[in-house]
């Protein structure tokens, strides 16, 4: 594994490992955060395990899939998901939107969230 492609991998981790904390603490805005988090950098991970060039400044989880040529080999489960994912990293950020987001962020649904994220970032790790 060359050294871009082992730093992406270890940020997916870190962050990865924040979420599973943020759903400990109930913190569950944070959950649905870092997930997208986990799984924008395991992108960048696969974009560098395939080009020489640096991963793209995007937090587009969509873009980044198509821009790596993995999008076409994910699942329609997983397409989904990333759907599901793609909006949690900008709303959490502003506020005018954190409030509608929390409530919708359920201890369920951060659960089926993180297990989701798991799955995803396992199954592009097994490519790389």
């Amino acid at each position: 594994m060359n050294s871009k492609v082992k730093y992406w991998v270890e940020l997916s981790d870190y962050d990865l490992d924040t979420a599973e904390a943020m759903q400990q603490s109930k913190r569950y805005l944070y959950v649905g955060f870092m997930c997208h988090q986990t799984i924008e950098k395991i992108f960048k991970a696969y974009y560098n395990s395939v080009s020489e060039e640096a991963a793209p400044f995007s937090h587009r989880l969509s873009y980044l899939a198509k821009k790596a040529n993995i999008y076409d080999l994910l699942s329609d489960d997983f397409k989904d998901f990333i759907d599901i994912l793609e909006p949690l990293n900008i709303e959490a950020r502003y506020p005018s939107h954190k409030e509608q987001l929390m409530k919708s962020l359920s201890k369920e649904r951060c659960v089926s969230i993180l297990t989701n994220t798991k799955k995803l970032q396992l199954w592009i790790k097994e490519k790389l």
